[in-house]
Protein backbone atom coordinates (compact mmCIF):
# COMPACT_ATOMS: atom_id res chain seq x y z
CA UNK A 1 0.00 0.00 0.00
CA UNK A 2 1.41 3.35 -1.19
CA UNK A 3 1.32 6.90 1.24
CA UNK A 4 -0.20 10.36 0.06
CA UNK A 5 2.05 13.00 1.29
CA UNK A 6 1.69 16.91 1.21
CA UNK A 7 2.75 19.67 3.28
CA UNK A 8 0.94 21.06 6.04
CA UNK A 9 0.54 24.85 5.78
CA UNK A 10 -1.80 25.59 8.74
CA UNK A 11 -5.28 26.21 9.42
CA UNK A 12 -5.96 22.42 9.17
CA UNK A 13 -5.03 22.98 5.59
CA UNK A 14 -2.69 20.66 3.27
CA UNK A 15 -1.66 21.35 0.29
CA UNK A 16 -0.24 18.02 -2.05
CA UNK A 17 -0.68 16.57 -5.36
CA UNK A 18 -2.34 14.49 -7.33
CA UNK A 19 -2.96 12.64 -10.86
CA UNK A 20 -5.37 14.80 -12.43
CA UNK A 21 -7.38 12.10 -14.07
CA UNK A 22 -8.36 12.02 -10.14
CA UNK A 23 -9.17 15.32 -9.52
CA UNK A 24 -13.01 14.98 -9.82
CA UNK A 25 -13.36 12.24 -7.39
CA UNK A 26 -13.21 13.04 -3.68
CA UNK A 27 -9.86 14.01 -1.83
CA UNK A 28 -8.03 10.97 -0.46
CA UNK A 29 -5.20 9.32 0.99
CA UNK A 30 -3.19 6.07 1.18
CA UNK A 31 -4.89 2.88 -0.79
CA UNK A 32 -7.47 5.22 -2.67
CA UNK A 33 -5.33 7.85 -3.54
CA UNK A 34 -5.23 5.58 -7.28
CA UNK A 35 -8.84 3.69 -6.93
CA UNK A 36 -11.25 5.51 -9.34
CA UNK A 37 -14.61 4.05 -7.00
CA UNK A 38 -13.92 5.65 -4.38
CA UNK A 39 -16.96 7.18 -3.55
CA UNK A 40 -17.24 11.67 -4.31
CA UNK A 41 -17.97 13.97 -1.57
CA UNK A 42 -17.66 17.81 -0.77
CA UNK A 43 -16.37 18.92 2.50
CA UNK A 44 -18.75 20.55 4.97
CA UNK A 45 -16.42 22.58 6.88
CA UNK A 46 -13.83 24.74 4.55
CA UNK A 47 -15.61 25.77 1.11
CA UNK A 48 -11.77 26.07 -0.35
CA UNK A 49 -11.17 22.17 0.16
CA UNK A 50 -10.38 20.79 -3.23
CA UNK A 51 -8.98 24.16 -4.51
CA UNK A 52 -6.65 24.04 -7.55
CA UNK A 53 -5.79 26.12 -10.69
CA UNK A 54 -7.37 24.17 -14.27
CA UNK A 55 -4.57 21.68 -15.49
CA UNK A 56 -2.83 21.23 -11.88
CA UNK A 57 -2.52 18.80 -9.84
CA UNK A 58 -1.95 20.65 -6.73
CA UNK A 59 -4.58 20.79 -4.43
CA UNK A 60 -5.72 22.18 -1.18
CA UNK A 61 -7.29 19.90 1.11
CA UNK A 62 -8.17 20.31 5.11
CA UNK A 63 -6.81 17.69 7.06
CA UNK A 64 -9.86 15.64 7.29
CA UNK A 65 -10.28 15.41 3.73
CA UNK A 66 -7.12 14.83 3.02
CA UNK A 67 -6.53 11.97 5.90
CA UNK A 68 -9.86 10.60 4.76
CA UNK A 69 -10.17 7.75 7.57
CA UNK A 70 -6.76 7.20 7.24
CA UNK A 71 -3.51 7.80 9.75
CA UNK A 72 -1.31 10.38 10.46
CA UNK A 73 2.41 9.78 10.03
CA UNK A 74 5.29 12.76 10.07
CA UNK A 75 7.67 11.93 7.28
CA UNK A 76 11.25 12.86 8.95
CA UNK A 77 13.78 14.82 7.86
CA UNK A 78 17.41 14.88 8.37
CA UNK A 79 17.84 11.85 9.57
CA UNK A 80 21.21 9.53 10.23
CA UNK A 81 22.55 7.26 7.42
CA UNK A 82 22.06 4.44 10.55
CA UNK A 83 18.52 5.40 11.23
CA UNK A 84 17.76 5.76 7.23
CA UNK A 85 19.01 2.11 6.79
CA UNK A 86 17.23 0.99 9.31
CA UNK A 87 13.68 1.88 8.01
CA UNK A 88 12.59 -1.31 6.06
CA UNK A 89 10.03 0.85 3.68
CA UNK A 90 11.05 3.50 1.81
CA UNK A 91 9.00 6.90 1.97
CA UNK A 92 9.00 7.64 5.49
CA UNK A 93 12.19 9.27 5.67
CA UNK A 94 15.30 11.15 4.19
CA UNK A 95 18.78 12.63 5.23
CA UNK A 96 17.79 15.29 3.74
CA UNK A 97 17.49 18.80 6.17
CA UNK A 98 14.32 20.62 5.84
CA UNK A 99 14.41 24.25 5.10
CA UNK A 100 12.57 26.57 7.69
CA UNK A 101 8.63 26.54 8.23
CA UNK A 102 8.08 29.80 6.25
CA UNK A 103 10.48 28.89 3.18
CA UNK A 104 8.11 25.28 3.00
CA UNK A 105 5.02 27.35 2.90
CA UNK A 106 5.61 29.49 0.88
CA UNK A 107 7.10 27.09 -2.21
CA UNK A 108 3.63 25.20 -1.25
CA UNK A 109 1.35 27.86 -1.47
CA UNK A 110 3.50 29.19 -4.69
CA UNK A 111 3.01 26.06 -6.72
CA UNK A 112 -0.53 25.80 -5.58
CA UNK A 113 -1.30 28.73 -7.89
CA UNK A 114 1.14 27.49 -10.34
CA UNK A 115 1.64 23.78 -10.66
CA UNK A 116 4.20 20.97 -10.36
CA UNK A 117 4.05 19.65 -13.75
CA UNK A 118 2.34 16.26 -15.05
CA UNK A 119 1.95 14.14 -12.13
CA UNK A 120 4.26 10.70 -12.98
CA UNK A 121 4.45 7.68 -10.32
CA UNK A 122 7.95 7.58 -10.49
CA UNK A 123 9.24 10.88 -11.77
CA UNK A 124 7.38 13.22 -10.21
CA UNK A 125 4.57 12.43 -7.80
CA UNK A 126 3.49 13.50 -4.31
CA UNK A 127 6.44 12.70 -2.31
CA UNK A 128 8.47 14.48 -4.55
CA UNK A 129 6.42 17.25 -4.57
CA UNK A 130 6.68 17.38 -1.03
CA UNK A 131 10.39 16.93 -0.87
CA UNK A 132 10.81 19.72 -2.55
CA UNK A 133 9.05 21.85 -0.93
CA UNK A 134 10.25 21.02 2.05
CA UNK A 135 13.86 21.17 0.82
CA UNK A 136 14.04 23.53 -2.53
CA UNK A 137 16.57 20.04 -4.11
CA UNK A 138 15.99 19.29 -7.67
CA UNK A 139 17.88 16.52 -9.58
CA UNK A 140 20.10 17.88 -12.36
CA UNK A 141 19.04 14.92 -14.76
CA UNK A 142 15.35 14.53 -14.25
CA UNK A 143 15.51 11.46 -16.89
CA UNK A 144 16.13 8.61 -14.10
CA UNK A 145 13.67 8.31 -11.14
CA UNK A 146 12.19 10.90 -8.92
CA UNK A 147 13.38 12.06 -5.48
CA UNK A 148 10.81 10.21 -3.68
CA UNK A 149 11.75 7.02 -1.42
CA UNK A 150 8.25 5.60 -2.33
CA UNK A 151 9.54 5.51 -6.21
CA UNK A 152 13.16 4.08 -4.95
CA UNK A 153 11.21 1.30 -3.46
CA UNK A 154 9.35 -0.15 -6.04
CA UNK A 155 12.35 -0.01 -8.17
CA UNK A 156 14.81 -1.04 -5.84
CA UNK A 157 13.24 -4.32 -4.37
CA UNK A 158 13.01 -6.18 -7.91
CA UNK A 159 16.20 -4.70 -8.78
CA UNK A 160 18.18 -5.77 -5.58
CA UNK A 161 16.51 -9.56 -5.64
CA UNK A 162 18.10 -9.39 -9.51
CA UNK A 163 21.07 -8.03 -8.66
CA UNK A 164 21.74 -10.79 -5.84
CA UNK A 165 20.19 -13.74 -7.95
CA UNK A 166 23.85 -14.61 -9.11
CA UNK A 167 24.99 -14.97 -5.20
CA UNK A 168 22.31 -17.72 -4.98
CA UNK A 169 24.68 -19.99 -6.09
CA UNK A 170 27.03 -19.10 -3.51
CA UNK A 171 24.60 -18.72 -1.02
CA UNK A 172 22.21 -22.01 -0.27
CA UNK A 173 20.25 -20.99 2.84
CA UNK A 174 17.18 -18.81 2.25
CA UNK A 175 18.16 -17.09 5.02
CA UNK A 176 21.95 -15.82 3.65
CA UNK A 177 19.42 -15.11 0.40
CA UNK A 178 17.13 -12.77 1.96
CA UNK A 179 20.16 -10.97 3.62
CA UNK A 180 21.77 -10.59 0.70
CA UNK A 181 18.76 -8.76 -0.96
CA UNK A 182 17.33 -6.61 1.76
CA UNK A 183 21.06 -5.53 1.77
CA UNK A 184 20.92 -4.73 -1.43
CA UNK A 185 17.32 -2.74 -1.21
CA UNK A 186 18.45 -0.88 1.78
CA UNK A 187 21.51 0.34 -0.10
CA UNK A 188 19.60 1.19 -3.62
CA UNK A 189 17.23 3.26 -1.21
CA UNK A 190 19.85 5.15 0.73
CA UNK A 191 22.30 5.90 -2.79
CA UNK A 192 19.06 7.50 -4.41
CA UNK A 193 18.13 9.32 -1.46
CA UNK A 194 17.89 13.12 -2.37
CA UNK A 195 20.17 14.00 0.59
CA UNK A 196 23.32 11.68 -0.30
CA UNK A 197 23.09 12.34 -4.17
CA UNK A 198 25.45 14.77 -5.60
CA UNK A 199 23.75 15.58 -8.93
CA UNK A 200 21.49 17.71 -6.70
CA UNK A 201 21.17 21.64 -7.03
CA UNK A 202 19.11 23.89 -4.97
CA UNK A 203 16.13 25.60 -6.96
CA UNK A 204 13.86 28.93 -6.26
CA UNK A 205 10.45 28.08 -6.55
CA UNK A 206 10.03 31.19 -8.72
CA UNK A 207 12.52 29.08 -11.05
CA UNK A 208 11.17 25.75 -11.02
CA UNK A 209 9.26 25.87 -13.99
CA UNK A 210 12.27 27.53 -15.94
CA UNK A 211 14.41 24.52 -14.75
CA UNK A 212 11.95 21.65 -15.55
CA UNK A 213 11.00 23.27 -19.20
CA UNK A 214 7.37 23.81 -17.55
CA UNK A 215 7.18 27.42 -18.48
CA UNK A 216 5.70 26.95 -22.38
CA UNK A 217 3.32 24.50 -21.51
CA UNK A 218 2.29 26.48 -18.51
CA UNK A 219 1.85 28.86 -21.16
CA UNK A 220 -0.18 27.33 -23.54
CA UNK A 221 -2.50 26.35 -21.10
CA UNK A 222 -3.19 30.12 -20.06
CA UNK A 223 -4.10 30.89 -23.69
CA UNK A 224 -6.43 27.99 -24.20
CA UNK A 225 -8.28 28.64 -20.93
CA UNK A 226 -8.60 32.45 -21.97
CA UNK A 227 -9.34 31.71 -25.57
CA UNK A 228 -12.23 28.92 -24.03
CA UNK A 229 -13.44 31.46 -21.58
CA UNK A 230 -13.69 33.82 -24.83
CA UNK A 231 -15.87 31.49 -26.64
CA UNK A 232 -17.88 30.80 -23.76
CA UNK A 233 -18.62 34.92 -23.40
CA UNK A 234 -18.84 35.27 -27.12
CA UNK A 235 -21.77 32.22 -26.88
Amino acid sequence: MSNHVGIFVGGSKVVHFRPERNLDSSIDTSSNLLDPTFPQSTCPTFPDCGFRQPNSGVVLSCLDCFLRNGSLYCFEYGVTPSVFLAKVRGGTCTTAASDPLETVIHRAMYLLQNGFGNYDIFENNCEDFALYCKTGLLILDNLGIGRSGQASSMIGGPLAALLSSPLKLLMPSPIGVATVTAGMYCMTRYATDIGIRTDVIKVAVEDLAVNLGWAGRHDEAAEENEASNRQVVAL
